[in-house]
């Protein structure tokens, strides 16, 4: 275990570096750069533009340096745990990000919270009760989450709220608590604005983990061992319990890659619908901007947390299903 785990770790270091060029490729594929785009919006609204100015916050930033050379200074600030200079808000990349970073794990980890808490004592109960009324209902549900995209949903919950409870749903907090210090109050006025956001954005992962719950407990549920243990008497919560459903959560570990990232990352396009101060608008306006190195370390953090999470749900579906062995080659 112990060599697997410094095999893993060794390797996810080329790893990162592999996606940090491809990362620094892709912001640098649009022409031009952020002093383009802000000098064709001043020329646009009619104001002069100063050509020496323009070039001397060039060269401030770096931008007139060859390809090579902003990489590796790109680079050595993330490994300095400096994120860079977000030139949109003229203030580092760290300062942007701020309270954003907290707000959105906080929405995404009780949506996550959400999605567990349903999605698996329904799977189990679809998968043990097949065919029955309570499954062909949640069967349903589960369809109908999959098929409403979660920004629809979202502004038809936008509508209600306003049109019948005479009440504004968007925000993760009320007016006077935004740009305040942290306090009792804003907590609680963060934690009454969570419900919607978390209901919306939860459904559809819900939906899907249900149904991959339900096909997988399904088929370890038809296996000859479980069959085996009927026989022998086994009482039905034991049987559930000792082997099928530690074998059918699988999805639940392997989503762990998956749900570290959109622990920050959060849903971009519900959070604009619904006004939500998530760190995922914030990417957007960055890439339409251009705004690099907010962008392009942004990007980097994100996949960051992708590895790790991968690398997290490798060792704990090997310690969870004896069926996974860490290291090939046949066992004699």
């Amino acid at each position: 275990m112990l060599r697997y785990t410094i095999h893993r770790i060794m390797i996810m270091v080329p790893t990162l570096l592999a996606i940090s060029i491809i990362v620094f490729v892709i912001i640098q594929l649009p022409p031009g750069d952020y002093l383009e785009t802000y000098i064709a919006e001043l020329e646009a609204q009619g104001e002069a533009v100063d050509p020496a100015k323009i070039e001397a916050l060039r060269a401030q930033y770096g931008l007139d340096r060859p390809f090579i050379e902003q990489y590796a200074v790109w680079v050595w600030g993330l490994l300095q745990g400096d994120m860079g200079y977000s030139f949109e808000y003229q203030l580092p990349a760290n300062e942007v990000v701020g309270d954003r970073l907290l707000l959105s794990f906080v929405l995404s980890f009780t949506t996550i919270i959400f999605i567990y808490v349903v999605s698996f004592p329904i799977g189990i109960y679809s998968a043990v009760r097949q065919y029955s009324i309570g499954d062909y209902t949640f069967t349903f549900l589960g369809f109908l989450g999959l098929a409403v995209p979660n920004f629809l949903l979202a502004l038809v919950l936008l509508y209600l709220g306003n049109r019948y409870f005479g009440i504004s749903i968007g925000g993760l907090m009320d007016e006077q608590f935004i740009d305040q210090p942290w306090s009792m109050a804003k907590v609680g006025s963060v934690l009454q604005h969570l419900i919607v956001p978390v209901l919306v954005i939860g459904t559809s992962g819900t939906a899907g983990m249900i149904r991959r719950l339900r096909a997988n407990l399904l088929d370890e549920l038809q296996r000859q061992y479980v069959i085996t243990g009927r026989a022998k008497g086994l009482s039905p919560g034991k049987l559930l319990t000792k082997y099928p459903l530690r074998l059918a959560i699988n999805p639940f570990i392997a989503d762990i890659g998956s749900m570290l990232p959109q622990v920050v990352s959060g849903s971009a396009i519900v959070s604009i619908v619904m006004n939500l101060p998530t760190t995922g608008p914030m990417l957007l306006d960055a890439l339409r901007s251009q705004d690099m190195y907010l962008a392009g370390s942004f990007l980097m953090f994100l996949a960051l947390l992708t590895v790790i999470g991968v690398f997290l749900s490798d060792l704990a579906l090997a310690a969870l299903d004896p069926r996974i062995r860490l290291e090939g080659g046949a066992t004699k």
